[in-house]
């Protein structure tokens, strides 16, 4: 409840965390920025969100944050994040041997819809990926178990990274502090994660009605 809580009044939240650390605000985004791509057992931590409502304090002066130290800070999180997890996912199986308890923490419903949407999309899954809670968190995973070149996924990593955390941290400065918006943040922020979701949905949806058919 309390995360559910952080997600939907991230704003507030942020506020406390800016009026408390003041500078250290930088750093405490990047760390959540960064465990949520780095580290396959914590996809459900706020990401498009919190990108977008930093973004809407900045554009608010009396903040005294930086539009400029935030994109650097959730860049660099989001692709470092992401080069983390891809070494996680090339020792997956050692690191399952070693420790039993990792396999479990890994949710095997989200394994698979990523491992589908790699399959479908390729190398640019990296990039679209970005975009979608879950899927975000496994791509890079799945990419360093299916052993991919590592350059073709630092590429594709660093284009992702700075494509969306440059997306919504500019959607956030220049449309966060709207009366309507403000007014309605929780929506907004509701309707980022529905539409961010809505690709697994389908994927999900699909495969149930070819499950379905192959049936009758």
């Amino acid at each position: 409840m309390a995360l559910i809580d952080f997600i939907l009044h991230i704003d507030d939240h942020l506020i406390t965390i800016v009026n408390q650390f003041g500078a250290g605000s930088y750093l405490i985004l990047f760390v959540i920025i960064f465990i949520e791509t780095g580290l396959v057992v914590f996809p459900f931590l706020p990401g498009d969100s919190l990108i977008f409502a930093a973004a809407a304090m900045a554009a608010n002066n009396k903040y005294n944050l930086s539009i400029g130290l935030i994109y650097l800070a959730v860049a660099l999180a989001a692709i470092i994040g992401d080069s983390v997890n891809y070494e996680i996912g090339a020792r997956s199986v050692q690191i399952g041997e070693k420790y039993s308890w990792f396999n479990k923490l890994i949710n095997e419903n989200n394994r698979l819809a990523a491992e589908k949407f790699f399959e479908r999309h390729g190398s640019i899954t990296i990039v679209i990926g970005r975009f979608i809670p879950f899927i975000r968190t496994f791509v890079p995973f799945i990419s360093g178990a299916s052993k991919m070149h590592y350059r073709t996924f630092v590429t594709f990593n660093v284009l992702g990274g700075l494509i969306w955390t440059g997306l919504f941290a500019s959607v956030g400065y220049f449309f966060g502090n709207i009366p309507i918006v403000k007014e309605h943040f929780s929506l907004i922020v509701l309707a980022i994660i529905l539409v961010s979701v809505l690709p697994i949905l389908i994927v999900m949806l699909k495969k149930k009605l070819t499950q379905k058919k192959e049936f009758h």
